[in-house]
């Protein structure tokens, strides 16, 4: 077995690097250069955040290409790295999970990954059993599965359990207005079994940043506008406390969030396009929440009472 896995207090999500690099072209409208993103890798990594998440679903392989490029330098010892396979995206090879986990490692220019993850439940019989050669030989370091509820993370676990490994983290979208994952037992499923939970769109694609509200809403045309704009009536008052919390601490609404998930004994992922942004993980990692504030921005979501489960993602 390998060692257990350890983990930053915020893990680096690449999925807005994707885009095709056209200008305009990307998920969030903005143009990606590779000196931008070099930029924010070394201000991540010279901050402690040298966890780094990607998937070939993100624009078809291209963020792990642009994330291999942009970490260029820095020794394999210095960084972790997290990718998955997509059943939906297997090829029809006597293998297709060895077959994307070496496109990927070719990609990430790497011999191995630090947290492999199924990326979604389709069959958890059918593909966690090829995980284990890949566990046997070190491409793989340790096991995640993403998306995946109690029943099928136990699957998984018995499944890799026969051959002495484990699943070591679960990856689902969990935020203050998202809580599916709580409510089903899996984070304290995952306390009790040492496994590490990563929340993934904990500012639920901007929302909960406070950069937006009624009287500023996220650009007309876009995704997110469409599942949002509608909503940000009722996430105001929400939003408005996170920022009051907040400037208390020379802090935003959004490193308020990402605070909460932190407490909540998560190991939030979060994107990252600008080095700047790095600096609310710095603010967002050192804010302690007490009990109370916690219980209040939990009492403040829920009354917004929206559910933003997406469309990819089974109840929890």
């Amino acid at each position: 077995m390998s060692k257990s896995l350890t983990a930053p207090a915020v893990a680096l999500g690449t999925w807005a690097w994707g885009d095709s690099g056209e200008e305009g072209d990307g998920y969030f409208g903005s143009p990606l250069s590779e000196s931008g993103l070099r930029e924010v890798v070394e201000k991540a990594q010279s901050n402690g955040f040298t966890l780094w998440d990607t998937a070939v679903a993100y624009g078809m392989g291209r963020s792990e290409t642009v994330l291999a490029q942009a970490l260029k330098g820095f020794s394999r010892s210095e960084y972790q790295l997290s990718t998955k396979f997509t059943p939906q995206m297997a090829g029809d090879g006597d293998d297709p999970v060895a077959d994307m986990l070496e496109q990927s490692l070719d990609r990430l220019g790497t011999d191995y990954v630090d947290i492999y993850w199924i990326h979604n439940p389709a069959d958890v019989a059918r593909w966690t059993p090829s995980l284990i050669p890949m566990l046997k030989s070190g491409k793989i370091k340790h096991v995640g599965v993403s998306n995946h509820d109690m029943a099928e993370i136990a699957r998984a676990d018995e499944i890799l359990g026969a051959a002495g490994f484990r699943v070591e983290a679960v990856q689902n979208h969990y935020s203050l207005l998202y809580r599916g994952s709580e409510r089903a037992g899996i984070l304290d499923h995952c306390r009790e079994h040492g496994i590490r939970f990563f929340s993934y769109m904990v500012l639920e694609q901007g929302a909960l940043t406070g950069r937006y509200g009624p009287a500023n809403p996220m650009p007309e045309g876009s995704n997110r506008a469409g599942v949002y704009n509608g909503i940000l009536p009722q996430l105001q008052a929400l939003t408005d406390r996170m920022a009051a919390i907040g400037k208390e601490r020379d802090a935003s609404a959004a490193d308020v969030a990402t605070a909460w998930a932190i407490a909540k004994g998560t190991t939030p992922i979060i994107g990252v396009t600008k080095a700047r942004y790095i600096d609310g993980l710095v603010r967002a990692r050192d804010i302690e929440l007490t009990a109370e504030g916690i219980a209040e921005l939990e009492a403040l979501a829920d009354a917004a009472d929206i559910d933003t489960r997406g469309w990819w993602e089974h109840e929890m």
